[in-house]
């Protein structure tokens, strides 16, 4: 019994978190259109559309899923809104911000985990915690 007890006091917080990575994996999945949208926007016309409308995406609140409540672009960022009652109440009504920066080759890069971003470093995605 005390060697059961243990292991589930490691084990449960652990897949608790892989849960929650899950979750937010699934904001990154929705937010792959958008980032789509915002590079052939600037592709086009070198400069980042305002809007979800400009960039020619559905409002924000049309894209969800089980555990996002939106997607928005905001000056070509994308904000993914995690605030619906399935999220995780470590995630719930927290934010993850994907930004665009020129690159030299005329495209653009992505930082995920930019500024306004309040999903907690751990819950991120490797790809955006090994960034600097």
């Amino acid at each position: 019994p005390f060697v059961i007890a243990i292991l589930a006091a490691i084990s449960i917080p652990a897949y608790q978190d892989y849960l929650i990575r899950t979750q937010v994996s699934e904001g990154m999945v929705l937010a792959d259109g958008a980032r789509t949208a915002v590079a052939e926007y600037y592709a086009n016309r070198h400069a980042l559309p305002a809007d979800n409308a400009i960039a020619g995406l559905a409002s924000s609140n049309s894209i969800t899923g089980r555990y996002v409540s939106g997607v928005t672009v905001s000056d070509g960022a994308i904000t993914v809104s995690f605030g619906t009652y399935h999220a995780n109440r470590n995630i719930r009504n927290d934010v993850l911000v994907l930004a665009p920066s020129p690159n030299s080759s005329g495209g653009l890069d992505w930082r995920c985990g930019g500024n306004g971003t309040t999903v907690p470093q751990r819950y991120l995605p490797s790809s955006c915690r090994q960034q600097p």
